[in-house]
């Protein structure tokens, strides 16, 4: 319970620090709006009966925001506070290792709703997103994103702990990020892919999060569209869950308070 209850202060304290910083704000919530708004406006073409690639898209960016809020921004900025001596101050507090991710879980999952809410709102009001109707899909949406959100979170904590410095973390962690955007299914239709390309992008939990979520937001006759011609949600879970448990380990023995 006292570990609880740190992680919990120390979760409103990073949303107090992230909320200070108005470029990390903007960065993390708005442009995912940004590069629906470009896309939704320049890709206009129908993919599918009656699904518009700025419906494909949205699910994605979803998706991807969760990569976003969680993997990119925590494997960039714990180096950073690593080097600054944050992490070394917190050393000397009753701050543990799982109390500290709790406070990052807290702060991934809080500005990932808010990521997701005007995702939600812009892409149904300008770009006529199909919101979830029903409550299985509104149950399977909530379950993607929380598992989705702590996989994110416990990949981003241990890749923070093999970068050397936080000088070159965004040199390692953006391209990387990018990368899997492009063979995920973010920006291109994941069918139309190379068969080398889908394999490759089936290792890592970025395609089956956006998979996950075009069940939720698109009809299911689009699941003829996928590489299976099925949704897989089982196989999504089984997949998140074990990345979550390889995640959560490697986090645990990669996480470091200081360079020695």
């Amino acid at each position: 319970m006292n570990t609880l209850r740190l992680g919990l202060l120390r979760g409103n304290i990073e949303i107090k620090q992230f909320m200070r910083q108005r470029e990390s704000v903007i960065f993390t919530i708005f442009f995912p709006v940004l590069l629906l708004f470009i896309f939704g406006s320049v890709f206009k073409d129908t993919i599918a009966p009656g699904v518009t690639f700025s419906q494909y898209f949205v699910a994605g960016m979803i998706a991807s925001g969760l990569v976003n809020s969680g993997f990119q921004q925590l494997a960039i900025n714990i180096p950073i506070e690593r080097d600054n001596g944050a992490l070394k101050r917190l050393r000397g507090t009753p701050m543990s290792p799982i109390a500290f991710f709790i406070g990052k879980a807290i702060l991934v999952f809080l500005s990932m709703i808010a990521q997701v809410i005007m995702l939600l709102v812009f892409g149904a009001l300008f770009f006529h997103l199909h919101l979830p109707h029903s409550g299985a899909l509104w149950l399977r949406f909530t379950w993607l994103v929380l598992l989705g959100s702590a996989c994110s979170t416990v990949l981003g904590i241990a890749l923070a702990g093999v970068i050397k410095s936080g000088r070159g973390a965004p040199a390692v962690v953006s391209p990387f990020v990018i990368v899997l955007q492009f063979i995920s299914g973010v920006f291109f239709v994941f069918s139309n892919l190379p068969s080398w390309m889908q394999q490759f992008a089936a290792l890592f939990p970025l395609k089956w999060l956006t998979q996950g979520m075009r069940s939720v937001f698109l009809p299911d006759s689009f699941a003829a569209q996928e590489v299976t011609h099925h949704w897989e949600i089982g196989r999504t879970a089984i997949i998140l869950v074990a990345w979550l448990i390889a995640g959560t380990i490697l986090a645990s023995r990669s996480f470091k308070w200081s360079r020695q």
